[in-house]
């Protein structure tokens, strides 16, 4: 039973493995290793823990997600995604308390995927997934302000309003030399891919990985005097942290769910959303519930070692499909590369300037949101903006959670007002030959909880005054027990004023709830015609009785 439901990709893969792929895998993983490098420390900097802890969890999720993924291309590590919500944790919690809470999102993803949940991720809306994105990159940018300008803050809130109103304060203190540093890595690296049709050997090496040795570089020569990693957190260790559980009290856990669901949800989210893009690259199918089982043993795994929240990373991953990796291979080679780079090069990152790899987690943040849509919002209709610009406002102003919520709740309030209004109930015109004593509507659409009015209306004074009612149902394809009730209760009515009740045309969905709830009994079954037509003579006889 667990092997059908624990079939990791990276078994179908080697089946007819060749040397020539391993290549492939091979120059990929080297690849995306250095890559993961600096966008590692950068991201682990932004969220308000150690540079090291970012490594450790590139390589230890890294090596995870590829070795048990659904995904054949997925490259797994720390994101920007989880800038805001690592860091508002850690400010208000602590570290051991992340660590808990990522691993409590990791059993969460364990469970999503055991219960063949990966689906369920699909269901929400992309105007939802939009605005939380963009939410995020515009998070994680303003975040960066602290070390792009130098600013003498010890600690950033991370509450909107009070880390706007501390940077602010601090803003006449700004750092020349270390906002020209990182002015000048950022122009770098949004101009590169500009530059290599200068430089073609460009081409060959990360943009933040260049970014990273030159601002580097410029700081070692020139000498400026701005803060290193070094000075900051003391370098990175190469020695491999010792496995240890997170220090976490009974009454701790309970103010962890919330951030735990959020980590899982967004985790869930990401690595999904990145499978999807690197399927309609390689033409695959990733299986999103071996996915989620493999993201969640990841972040169960990653803080045992210091480690953080990890998921799938869209940017690494197409780079891993540009450079022809195909199979999970490249994702191991990449989680060795960075191990080995952390073994021999350590000390060397004692050096690199925080401006360097602010720059560099402002560049990702433009590059992350989907601007476009803000800009096109004005072909769309009110309730897609509506639901976009909610989610995106809330997630800069409070939290993701809570825009997640609100967007989910306002997309399912503006569907279930769109569907309502695809009800329709119409008088139907009747041959001159029918007695007058006769009246027919046809209801269409689903008569669902948010519909129901639509029925009421046929009980309002005047309206039924005949001696037989018809309902057309023959396009009602949809009835649940609101609606029904509102069919009762409508029978009831009509039962009152001595008005007969009689439906036609209903389809097996509809049938089968009259059917099981007793309604059908209740109306009794030679009230029900197969069709228009039918429901005619039957009132006709009826009304001659």
């Amino acid at each position: 039973m667990l092997s059908q439901l624990f079939q990791p990709k990276l078994i179908s893969s080697l089946r007819g493995y060749s040397r020539q792929q391993f290549g492939l895998d091979l120059a990929a993983g080297l690849t995306v290793g250095v890559l993961a490098l600096p966008l590692a420390m950068a991201f682990a900097i932004a969220s308000g823990c150690s540079p090291s802890s970012g490594i450790w969890t590139a390589i230890v999720a890294g090596l995870l997600i590829s070795l048990l993924g659904g995904s054949r291309v997925q490259i797994g590590g720390p994101t920007g995604a989880f800038i805001p919500i690592v860091y508002g944790i850690v400010t208000v919690h602590g570290m051991g308390q992340l660590q808990a809470a990522t691993m409590l999102a990791g059993a969460i993803l364990l469970l999503m995927g055991l219960s063949r949940l990966g689906q369920l991720i699909r269901f929400i809306p992309v105007t939802v997934v939009i605005g939380f994105t963009n939410g995020i990159a515009v998070v994680i940018f303003l975040a960066q302000i602290k070390d792009f300008f130098g600013l003498p803050v010890a600690q950033v809130p991370a509450e909107f309003f009070q880390r706007a109103q501390v940077l602010l304060q601090a803003a006449p203190q700004f750092d020349p030399v270390t906002t020209l540093l990182a002015s000048g890595c950022l122009v770098f690296l949004l101009l590169y891919n500009r530059l290599t049709v200068f430089l073609p050997w460009l081409a060959r090496i990360p943009g933040p990985l260049t970014t990273l040795v030159l601002g580097t570089l410029a700081a070692i020569v020139l000498d400026l005097p701005v803060v290193t990693i070094g000075s900051r957190f003391g370098g990175i260790s190469a020695e491999l942290p010792a496995p240890a559980l997170p220090s976490i009290s009974l009454h701790h856990i309970g103010t962890l769910i919330s951030p735990a669901i959020t980590i899982a949800l967004l985790g869930a989210i990401e690595s999904l959303l990145s499978a999807r893009v690197a399927d309609g690259q390689i033409d695959d199918q990733h299986d999103p519930n071996q996915e989620l089982m493999a993201q969640g043993l990841a972040n169960l795994c990653a803080p045992l070692f210091g480690g953080i929240a990890a998921t799938g990373a869209i940017a690494r991953t197409s780079t891993n499909i540009r450079c022809g990796g195909r199979t999970p291979i490249a994702g191991i080679v990449h989680a060795v590369v960075l191990l080995l780079i952390v073994v021999l090069a350590a000390p060397l990152a004692a050096h690199v300037p925080l401006a360097v790899l602010a720059a560099i987690v402002m560049a990702v943040a433009l590059h992350m949101g989907d601007w476009a849509a803000l800009r096109e919002l004005h072909r769309y209709s009110w309730n897609y903006r509506s639901i976009l610009l909610s989610t995106f406002i809330l997630t800069v102003l409070f939290d993701l959670t809570i825009a997640v919520e609100i967007g989910m709740v306002l997309a399912c309030l503006l569907f279930i007002y769109r569907i309502a209004d695809l009800t329709r109930l119409e008088l139907l015109p009747l041959p001159s030959s029918a007695s007058p004593e006769i009246s027919a509507w046809r209801l269409s659409g689903s008569l669902f909880f948010g519909a129901v009015n639509k029925i009421e209306a046929l009980i309002q004074p005047g309206l039924a005054q005949k001696k037989v009612l018809i309902l057309d149902l023959s396009q009602l394809f949809q009835l649940d027990t609101s609606g029904l009730e509102a069919l009762q209760n409508l029978q009831r009515q009509l039962h009152k004023q001595g008005c007969q009740l009689l439906c036609c045309g209903v389809l097996p969905q509809p049938a089968s709830l009259m059917q099981r709830s007793g309604f059908t009994q209740q109306l009794g079954a030679q009230w029900f015609s197969p069709d228009l037509h039918a429901a005619l003579a039957s009132a006709e006889q009826y009304l001659k009785q």
